[in-house]
């Protein structure tokens, strides 16, 4: 039997059992060994699942995210949180949130920023580096994980993060060169090669996707260093890249010496026959066959017509896999028995890509008859697709067709515009305002299970939605803020709930995939051609207006971040779908501004976790990215003040980029970075108005006032201080009324601190 593995499995359960510990550990409402028993648990469940492959992962599982896991293996936690009191599951939990159970407002220490990894949705804990860093190994976790599956009966493959790929995502905090501490690293990579193979193990997963990015020599060089040194060690290394192909780091990657490579044969088919030249007669060669990263079905017939002749060529040393972790696609299609019986023919979620993996295994081994029925059942699913009613709609391609250059641009420069805004505004200096959301609790939940379930009428609902939105408001005019929001009671997710009310998409109900810790999101599926049959937002948004005489602003995602935020179809490009979703979010502004409202933030949280890892085809991205974020957001009056907001990426390299896009206000994050991201404002002059996130919802730490008035000092050492507004990081929906309150209110004290000592300046 041909070789399988995998290179990851979704961690969170396919009821989102980790979700639940993780958030019960935290309330205080469970124990350590709890948490540590339904890992347990779901870590068992998950091996059962990939029982037929050839190996299982193993350190894949994670209580937070695997890039902090690999920090607290090396022994590379900062000293803020190794100084604090009590456990290592304690530590572990102040530098990804703050604080860990039983924390307390005076004992909880500085989250560790967050970002985005490569190119996905799912963020983690970035790893802090300076003069003063040293490692220590610590594998315990790991090893007892290997424990765990040997004992289980399986053969345990585990999955670390590489040396240079873990320097590589690192943040230095003074003038530190990362590579410097590689010879400080290698060692204790070296000495946990050696515990792994002592355990018993035979192989070794080592994730290296920095080699499908534009590397210069001197990270070239380190890969190189790197391997050599650990080829010392008697345990088979496959070196894994993913995410994109290998292009001009093709020879590197070969050139390696490890006993295996595997690469992402969606994103570079065309570069296997070369590896297959350059790998020697005794190294591996694993092919990622089945997309990781979306939920399509594999087209197994066009697969296995592409792997038979490598397959005689490679036999045993051609190994199949994912394309990548399964981590980014939800658990289970069974479960999902309410969708759409023809879109559900169509997809597969991680255990269906692992029966598709066994599948193609099986052909090539044995023959394709053994499988004939499956291929069938394949393809005619796969021919449904192409040949649906439901994918296309003409009406949609002829207005995407009539667009013009003129529909992407406001009536007037930015200055003319701000001026108009502030007469008809009339906002004080550091205007107050919230990213949207407010939180979610367990009664608003409810209200919209009742309402989907039917157990709530259309009115009932409407008014009980309505009694939310008043009360939100009512926090705020409580709070004082300048600009309030409804709150967005009735929405379930910021792309979910959109998609929802748009042609061309489909839903699941069980779908969850993690984005970070235990937050969990729903990904929507595009299928087709969309558009906006019916008003999105208006009625709720109108009602909130109606409450308050202070302005209401209406909150929408825009175009980009529903299509990185969903997943999408692949029988036409990404720029397309994106503009048909330019064209529906815009129908929606104008609809707002026609009932009043005359302050719109169109979210772009997405915008730059879908650049192409290599910075030669970021303009491509970029140029239809910001076009269809034009598309969305200008049809409408220069008085009309357009919002953007974006969150926990890096923008200091496409600031011109974000400039382009010509939102009035533009608010990031930059509370965890310490406003560090605005760094890129000292080389840049950026034009219009900012909010720089101040309050990191994203923690339950309450900043005081005085600390988001040093962060917006610093901000105003870069940016007028007449063009910054002072607001949160990121919606509020996962945070407690308990944090919000008290943080909000330390933040229009803060506003109000910085009206008395710039009012002169100004």
């Amino acid at each position: 039997m041909i070789t399988t593995h995998n290179l990851g499995f979704p961690r969170i359960g396919s009821h989102r059992e980790l979700k639940f510990a993780l958030e019960s550990f935290w309330r205080g409402e469970s124990s350590a060994k709890d948490l540590t028993d339904t890992g347990r648990q779901l870590r068992i469940r998950h091996w059962q699942h990939q029982s037929k492959l050839s190996f299982v992962p193993v350190g894949d599982f994670s209580f937070y995210d695997q890039v902090l896991d690999m920090s607290v293996m090396l022994g590379h936690l900062p000293a803020r949180v190794q100084q604090s009191q009590g456990s290592a599951l304690d530590k572990y939990f102040r530098i990804a949130r703050g604080r860990t159970a039983g924390d307390s407002d005076c004992s909880c220490v500085r989250a560790g920023e967050m970002t985005k990894w490569f190119d996905t949705n799912y963020h983690y804990i970035v790893p802090e580096i300076d003069g003063d860093t040293a490692f220590s190994l610590d594998p315990e976790r790991l090893l007892q994980q290997v424990k765990e599956a040997q004992a289980a009966g399986y053969r345990a493959k585990p999955v670390i993060i590489g040396p240079v790929t873990y320097l590589w995502l690192s943040k230095v905090k003074d003038d530190t060169d990362k590579l410097s501490l590689l010879s400080k690293l290698l060692p204790q990579y070296l000495a946990l090669l050696n515990l792994l193979f002592e355990a018993g193990v035979s192989w070794v997963q080592i994730d290296e996707p920095i080699l499908v990015t534009e590397l210069d020599l001197d990270w070239q060089q380190a890969l190189q260093q790197s391997y050599a040194a650990l080829a010392a060690s008697p345990a088979n290394v496959l070196l894994a890249t993913y995410f994109g192909a290998l292009k001009d780091n093709l020879a590197l990657a070969a050139s390696l010496p490890v006993a295996g490579l595997h690469v992402d044969g969606l994103a570079c088919g065309d570069e296997v026959d070369g590896l297959v030249q350059r790998l020697t007669n005794d190294q591996v060669l694993s092919v990622g066959v089945i997309n990781g990263r979306n939920v399509w079905k594999t087209d197994l017939k066009q697969t296995l017509n592409w792997l038979q002749p490598i397959y005689q060529q490679l036999k045993g040393r051609l190994w199949l896999a994912p394309s990548c972790s399964l981590l980014h696609v939800p658990v289970d299609l069974s479960t999902e028995a309410a969708m759409d019986p023809t879109l559900r023919s169509w997809l597969a979620f991680a255990q269906q890509k692992l029966e598709e993996l066994n599948l193609l295994a099986v052909a090539l081994t044995d023959g394709e008859d053994k499988v004939a029925r499956q291929l069938k059942e394949n393809q005619l699913a796969i021919d449904s697709r192409r040949q649906s009613d439901l994918v296309h709609c003409d009406a949609v391609q002829r207005r995407l067709q009539g667009v013009n250059e003129s529909d992407a641009e406001r009536y007037s420069g930015y200055t003319a515009r701000a001026a108009q805004q502030k007469k008809a505004l009339d906002l004080p200096l550091f205007p107050t305002t919230t990213i949207g959301s407010f939180p979610q609790t367990a009664e608003i939940r409810a209200i919209r299970r009742q309402f989907k379930a039917g157990d709530l009428t259309e009115q009932d609902y409407k008014t009980k939605v309505q009694q939310e939105i008043a009360a939100c408001v009512a926090e705020q005019e409580a709070l004082g803020l300048d600009v309030f929001v409804h709150g967005e009671p009735e929405r379930n997710d910021m792309v979910e709930y959109f998609g929802e009310q748009l042609s061309g998409y489909g839903f699941s109900k069980y779908g969850w995939v993690q984005s970070y810790g235990s937050r969990c999101v729903k990904p929507p599926i595009i299928y087709g051609d969309i558009a906006r049959t019916q008003a999105l937002t208006v009625d709720w948004t109108s009602y909130a207006r109606s409450l308050t005489n202070k302005p209401m602003k209406g909150m929408l995602t825009g175009p980009v971040t529903m299509l990185n935020w969903s997943f999408v179809r692949d029988d036409q490009s990404r720029e397309q779908t994106c503009r048909q979703l330019a064209l529906a979010i815009r129908d929606e502004v104008q609809a707002l501004e026609a009932a009043g409202v005359n302050i719109i933030q169109i979210d772009e949280a997405a915008l730059r976790e879908g650049l192409p890892l290599r910075r030669s085809e970021w303009q491509y991205y970029l140029d239809w990215a910001v076009g269809s974020f034009r598309l969305a957001a200008n049809g409408v009056a220069d008085s009309t003040q357009i919002h953007t907001h974006m969150c926990y990426s890096d923008f200091n390299d496409i600031m011109p980029a974000i400039a382009a896009m010509d939102a009035d206000v533009i608010t990031i994050e930059t509370s965890r970075s310490d406003m560090v991201l605005l760094d890129a404002f000292d080389q840049f002059s950026y034009p219009n108005q900012i909010g720089p996130g101040v309050y990191d919802i994203h923690s339950p730490n309450v900043p005081s006032a005085e600390q988001m008035v040093e962060l917006m000092q610093l901000a105003a050492e870069r940016i007028p201080a007449e063009r910054l507004w002072v607001n949160p990081d990121c919606g509020l929906k996962t945070r407690r009324w308990e944090e919000v309150k008290p943080a909000l209110k330390n933040m229009v004290q803060a506003a109000e601190q910085l009206r008395e000592s710039y009012a002169e300046a100004v």
